[in-house]
């Protein structure tokens, strides 16, 4: 970073945000023209389907579990409505809960997004934590994740150029017609959309980003300098190029501290969180944040 005018920086990364958009909440198209208007990188969105009321899984970060959990968007019908009023901005999803849909309906949606938003689409996918909701979807927790490893060889089955049959362990698609392609190209193993998974630190997810993924979505964006070097070593021992790991901190609260310390990490992206608010709020909150801005 580069100082502009005391007590005042200019950061080398990128800042979007996420936001749990509901019911009650600042509208998709009124948020997103806000924050392509203010230079905002992004917009993500989170993703549940229902919270079941009988729960046992208990809230990741502890207590009762915040209403707006339960009152979410969808979170492709609403980065539709984003991409349809700006040119610029990033769109994704922090997380998609692959295991929880369809994969042929799901490829569609992806490519249709990021082929109707000239390829401003991040695909930030997940293997959830809520278990009740997840088995109202009929998915075994433990098998989730290679549930999820194998709906996205599906998916990019049908996002290759070329008519493209896969089999795999939970599903199957035949070489089918399938249009329209996202507008992202193939890169290294990817296929589809920029695609980063998120998760807690370990060699289970690390292994996952490193065969699948552009990069890895830390939520919090604890821990970086001990599990850094680590992910780095399996991207590399995966004949992955270094220079293409991405890694997206995700749900943060910045400070210009924090900030400072991603980027000594060579992180050029955070994802700052908004308040699940009003218009009114939430605006207040993206003037807070404007000072991180280039």
């Amino acid at each position: 970073m580069d100082i502009r005018t005391p007590g005042r920086y200019r950061w080398v990364m990128r800042i979007a945000v996420t936001i749990f958009l509901t019911d009650e909440t600042i509208t998709p198209t009124r948020l997103a023209r806000e924050l392509e208007d203010r230079g905002f990188a992004g917009l993500y969105l989170p993703e549940h389907t229902h919270i079941p009321v009988e729960r046992v899984t208990p809230y990741p970060a502890g207590g009762e579990l915040p209403p707006e959990y339960g009152r979410t968007l969808d979170p492709f019908v609403a980065l539709g409505q984003a991409a349809a009023v700006t040119e610029r901005l990033g769109l994704g999803t922090g997380i998609t809960l692959v295991a929880q849909h369809d994969p042929i309906d799901l490829a569609k949606q992806i490519a249709t997004l990021d082929h109707l938003s000239g390829g401003r689409f991040t695909l930030g996918l997940g293997f959830g934590w809520n278990v009740e909701e997840a088995a109202d979807h009929g998915v075994e927790w433990r098998t989730r994740r290679e549930l999820v490893k194998d709906r996205m060889a599906l998916m990019r089955a049908l996002w290759t150029d070329e008519p493209t049959a896969y089999e795999g362990r939970f599903g199957s698609v035949r070489a089918s017609s399938a249009f329209p392609k996202p507008a992202q190209k193939p890169r290294g193993p990817v296929v589809g959309p920029r695609t980063l998974i998120g998760g807690a630190a370990g060699p289970k997810l690390f292994s996952h980003i490193s065969e699948y993924a552009d990069g890895w979505m830390p939520i919090g964006g604890r821990g970086l300098t001990e599990s850094l070097p680590v992910l780095r070593a399996a991207w590399t021992d995966a004949g992955r190029d270094p220079a293409a790991l991405q890694v997206v901190p995700y749900a943060v609260f910045p400070t210009p501290g924090k900030l400072a310390h991603y980027a000594d990490l060579g992180i050029e992206e955070v994802v700052v969180q908004l308040p699940p608010e009003g218009e009114a709020e939430v605006l207040r909150a993206l003037d807070g944040c404007g000072a991180f801005l280039d």
